[in-house]
């Protein structure tokens, strides 16, 4: 079993393309609009309309789904930007140079939780994790990590 894909909805697809394509580098593998029985039937949603793009990192791995649902419109949780409310909080794009990208998209405007941080004990043997949480325009978490081998 591998993960597929990861689905963000968004509140606006522009906006959360500028941020995934233009300010993380992701490129776009797909776009379609989605409506008729099978979205609706697949959702439960009546009159489920949508528009889907799947973005995915230069350098391989999971993609991610933006789907900006048309109709019916959705609501933002707040407590879904919270690290500590149940269910799927975040999702990790390991980065070369953590300090550069943390530079470049706070000086973009986006919200990070705090500066990077070094985790106090190794993940894996001679393997030092720092890592970082930034929201994107839709709220969701993202953790930036680096990786560095002793």
């Amino acid at each position: 079993m591998t993960i597929n894909h990861l689905n963000i909805v968004v509140a606006d697809m522009h906006r959360s393309l500028a941020f995934y394509m233009d300010l993380l580098g992701m490129r776009q593998t797909f776009d379609v609009p989605l409506q008729g029985e099978w979205i609706e039937d697949v959702t439960g949603c009546k009159n489920a309309h949508a528009h889907c793009v799947f973005v995915m990192p230069t350098g391989g791995g999971c993609r991610i789904e933006l789907l900006q649902y048309l109709s019916p419109e959705g609501t933002a949780l707040t407590p879904n930007a919270l690290p500590y409310t149940q269910g799927l909080r975040h999702f990790a794009l390991e980065v070369s140079d953590l300090e550069s990208w943390y530079q470049k998209l706070s000086t973009a405007g986006v919200r990070f939780v705090s500066p990077p941080v070094t985790v106090p004990f190794r993940i894996v043997e001679g393997i030092q994790k720092r890592l970082c949480y930034c929201h994107d325009p839709d709220g969701v978490i993202i953790e930036l990590c680096e990786h560095l081998r002793s």
